[in-house]
């Protein structure tokens, strides 16, 4: 009687344990990589079956020389979410909302003569699916829009002081194509 308790337990314990693997993920997308070397990162967590929690960051600090000027789109951003799986986490189709703030400094991108930087606040909807390489590895597309609010000041060229305009505006812009490598713990 008491071998038979144990074995339950035993195989008991064994299925709680295989029922909390793969809990973490730590991913990079390399798209952001390839936009002008867009330093980025993501942790998350399984919450549930079908819910995970992440938080990214992203760094461009780079300003380029061209023919026709400098040109950058740098950043600091920072951003807060959830992911619904309706499978599994880190398996298939997902849809996610977070929370973003933003400090940008962009501008001589596509024959502008004019730069923009500002502080951006707001939240982001995106939706992709991810491919399970192996038990550790995974290959996620997707994409994504995000809309707030944002403090701004227009200067006359990307490395001058001349201020053009400034304000609060609001937007509605695509956010992010992803291509990311995950790495699943």
């Amino acid at each position: 009687m008491t071998l038979r308790r144990i074995l339950i337990l035993l195989v008991l314990s064994c299925s709680c344990f295989v029922c909390r693997a793969q809990m973490w993920s730590v991913s990079t997308n390399a798209a952001a990589w390839a936009y002008l070397g867009t330093i980025n990162g993501e942790v998350s967590v399984a919450a549930h079956r079908n819910i995970s929690i992440n938080a990214s960051a992203m760094y461009n600090p780079w300003t380029f020389s061209s023919e026709k000027g400098p040109f950058q789109d740098r950043q600091r951003s920072v951003a807060l979410g959830f992911r619904y799986w309706p499978w599994h986490v880190y398996s298939g189709w997902w849809i996610a909302a977070k929370a973003q703030y933003q400090e940008y400094n962009r501008g001589g991108m596509y024959g502008e003569v004019t730069s923009e930087e500002g502080d951006a606040l707001g939240g982001s909807l995106s939706f992709g699916y991810t491919l399970m390489l192996n038990k550790w590895l995974n290959l996620e597309f997707g994409a994504g829009v995000w809309g707030g609010s944002t403090q701004y000041k227009v200067y006359a060229c990307p490395r001058c002081g001349k201020v053009l305009d400034s304000g609060n505006k609001w937007f509605v812009r695509p956010n992010e194509l992803i291509i990311s490598l995950v790495f699943v713990l």
